[in-house]
């Protein structure tokens, strides 16, 4: 049976949401708690941009000495050779990498502005994605930018042109928000059919259809007889109305009428991540989660009707589809799931021997106590927020890695 699996794009499609950011160090821990969950791949940023360098490379590192594993760390890059020839300059490492490039005739028109016309698309596309083969890429994804405004025999030459090349999905990107779940259907499932080419779903939330538009798509793929992957993001975060929440998607892949069953989800997925994740994204972010978000909101187990109190305290499904015990939630309404521990950029050594004692971490002497003290305290400088537990233990556990994380070196020749 084929699977849907989960590419999540928080690090990268999450972090360009107008007015919002993370720090390198809050992204690392987004990885780590993607990875606990069992999401198949990270899109973890951009190996062409100067800043995310450092970043990107020691997770690599966290990577390759298991710490992020066995979930997959991609990079984001134009369709374009130079894009991927940089890319393997700044992170060497990088096996896993999606290339972008729009494909929709209003882009084309609107966007390149008479420079590329589609078989020019056809041939940058090709043409970076021999180049990504050539340097050792082990998986790479090809992106149809504003694919939902794309004609269909467009989206077909493109897939059977990536397939050709060597690429092992496509993107389906509902760049605007554009599809309803029927068109979306009828588009992937005739690629699927035509071209036998895994199928990624990329939905944006303009219309409020990204996850059901992710869902629908996935069903196209799969009853066209390929594997699918769906993007998401934590809380939904995402340019303008943002992307597909993650837990929306996968509580509806479990449990939406007609899922249940047929569709096979990637069995790695532990949803008992999903309240320490959503609300550490909520923290980070500095957005809190709404009162009726999907699983991890404050009403989501909460009954005030009289009807549904009396119904839910008879039998919970009566008006429950599925456990709260299940999302990682001790209880029914929102309680305390560890407080936050204030390690600031002006704290000392014995107050940091004092905050990681109560973490049950202990230094072998002061030179290394030192040493994660002037780590926490630049932490706190990048995140302006109170480190977080799990921040200060990853901290302490690799130091080394913070510490590359924590350095943002400008180029030499900038002004």
């Amino acid at each position: 049976m084929n699977k849907i699996r989960i590419i999540d794009v928080t690090n990268r499609d999450g972090v360009q949401t107008a007015h919002l950011g993370l720090s390198k160090l809050q992204k690392t821990m987004i990885n780590c708690y993607l990875n606990q969950m069992g999401v198949f791949q990270s899109e973890a940023g951009f190996p062409t941009t100067e800043h995310e360098v450092n970043y990107l490379n020691a997770n690599v590192k966290l990577a390759k000495k298991k710490v992020l594993s066995p979930m997959r760390l991609s990079g984001w890059l134009r369709a374009i050779p130079q894009d991927v020839e940089l890319a393997f300059k700044n992170v060497p490492g990088i096996e896993h990498a999606n290339i972008s490039i729009s494909t929709s005739e209003q882009m084309i028109v609107g966007k390149f502005l008479g420079r590329m016309k589609f078989k020019d698309v056809l041939s940058s596309m090709a043409d970076a994605l021999k180049l990504a083969r050539e340097k050792g890429i082990k998986s790479i994804g090809v992106n149809a930018e504003d694919a939902s405004r794309t004609k269909i025999k467009h989206l077909v030459e493109f897939a059977a042109a990536a397939k050709a090349n060597g690429a092992d999905r496509i993107r389906y990107c509902d760049t605007l928000g554009f599809d309803s779940p029927n068109s979306i259907y009828e588009k992937i499932y005739t690629i699927a059919k035509e071209v036998k080419i895994p199928i990624e779903l990329h939905c944006h939330n303009d219309l409020g259809l990204a996850v059901a538009c992710s869902i629908s798509g996935a069903k196209a793929a799969i009853d066209g007889g390929v594997d699918a992957y769906i993007n998401t993001t934590v809380n939904g975060m995402g340019e303008r109305a943002g992307n597909a929440d993650i837990v929306s998607v996968l509580l509806a892949l479990k449990y939406a009428n007609g899922f249940t069953g047929k569709y096979q989800l990637d069995e790695r997925i532990d949803l008992k991540m999903a309240w320490k994740m959503c609300h550490y994204a909520s923290y980070a972010f500095e957005v809190p989660i709404p009162i009726n978000q999907v699983g991890v909101g404050k009403n989501a187990f909460a009954h005030a009707s009289g009807i549904h109190v009396d119904g839910a305290l008879k039998n919970r499904r009566n008006y429950e589809l599925y456990d709260f015990e299940e999302l990682g939630r001790g209880e029914p309404d929102i309680v305390e799931t560890g407080r936050m521990i204030l390690m600031g950029e002006y704290s000392g050594i014995k107050g940091l021997r004092n905050v990681y004692g109560k973490l049950a971490i202990k230094f072998k002497d002061d030179e290394e106590a030192r040493k994660i003290l002037t780590l926490a305290r630049y932490a706190n400088v990048e995140n302006q927020l109170p480190i977080s537990e799990d921040e200060l233990i990853f901290i302490a556990k690799h130091p080394d890695e913070a510490k590359e994380i924590l350095t943002l070196t400008p180029l030499k020749d900038a002004d």
